[in-house]
């Protein structure tokens, strides 16, 4: 099959027979084999019937239904399980991605190579305020903190190897932050290619303000995870053992002053219980790094690693 395109939705009910006709003309000019894999998000319209109702015209079409609201990373990573395309498309429901994108999608990844191509939005027609500008501060982190020349991280129209959406997991709100989980699994080619944004015709937009705060703190957890997932020691250990010896130097420094240079008591200085705090919070993130070994070293996925191709096995 060539293509899979996965579509998470959440009450898309007007939106989605445009959207599967727009599909389906574009599939039959480019002679592509494929289905369209429609993830319901718990939806509180009549998205699931519309969905049944396009199967029987189009037996290409496939549905996912959740029974209730999980999240678009969710939705994704059911549809990337089902997915059965040698590339894979993913694209939001609400028609601000436009389907004619997805053979040139599809070309940077089979003749260009890329394991990932990433759309770029460069003219949006969101609000500034509440999206652009949020938007641009996310993508600008990212950037800066994976090493991944994007513009548009959350971008929902990309498209995929197969192997590189088998190979990874998504979950809270880090569909937002595929390319960088694709980067720590080892696919290292990702391209970007600018594409159309197209004003909202249907419905209205489904994310609030609270999301841009779970996308940092999920930005947090993938570069954590993905560098120290399984030596968390390493980390912890590292800036335990710092702040313990800092408080004990400062401990030493006091205690040498109070019999060599000043008579005052160790307790009537406020430095004193600075080195304390220091130690205990030293050892607290020793101790933490030592339950986290323990945890990794007895997880069943402790030597799950992903093999890129063997010979003679």
């Amino acid at each position: 099959m060539d293509l899979s395109i996965v579509i998470p939705l959440y009450n898309e009910e007007e939106s989605l027979p445009e959207l599967s006709a727009w599909i389906q003309k574009v599939m039959q000019e480019n002679n592509f084999s494929y289905e369209v894999i429609m993830i319901d998000d718990g939806s509180t319209d009549d998205s699931w019937k519309v969905i049944e109702q396009l199967r029987i015209s189009n037996p290409n079409i496939k549905g996912i239904k959740f029974q209730r609201n999980y999240g678009k990373s969710a939705a994704l990573n059911e549809g990337f399980k089902a997915a059965q395309g040698e590339v894979v498309i993913t694209m939001d429901a609400d028609m601000q991605d436009s389907p004619d994108e997805i053979p040139e999608l599809r070309r940077m990844i089979i003749e260009d190579g890329f394991d990932i191509v990433s759309g770029w939005k460069k003219k949006r027609y969101d609000n500034t305020l509440t999206k652009n500008i949020p938007s641009k501060l996310f993508n600008a982190a990212a950037r800066r903190s994976s090493k991944i020349k994007l513009h548009d991280f959350n971008c929902g129209l990309k498209s995929y190897k197969s192997k590189v959406i088998k190979s990874i997991e998504i979950y809270g709100e880090m569909h937002r932050y595929i390319p960088i989980l694709a980067k720590w699994a080892g696919f290292r080619k990702i391209g970007e290619k600018v594409v159309e944004h197209r004003a909202r015709k249907y419905g209205i937009t489904k994310f609030g303000w609270e999301r841009f705060i779970n996308g940092f703190l999920d930005l947090g957890s993938i570069m954590f995870v993905g560098k120290f997932g399984k030596r968390p020691m390493h980390f912890f250990g590292l800036w335990g053992t710092l702040c313990f010896l800092a408080g004990f130097l400062i401990l030493l420094y006091l205690t040498i002053s109070k019999f060599f240079f000043d008579q005052s008591g160790l307790t009537q200085r406020p430095l004193f219980f600075v080195a304390i705090l220091v130690m205990i919070i030293g050892s607290q993130l020793f101790l933490a790094g030592f339950i986290g070994e323990l945890i990794a070293r007895n997880s069943p996925e402790r030597n799950s690693y992903l093999i890129e191709e063997t010979t003679g096995l």
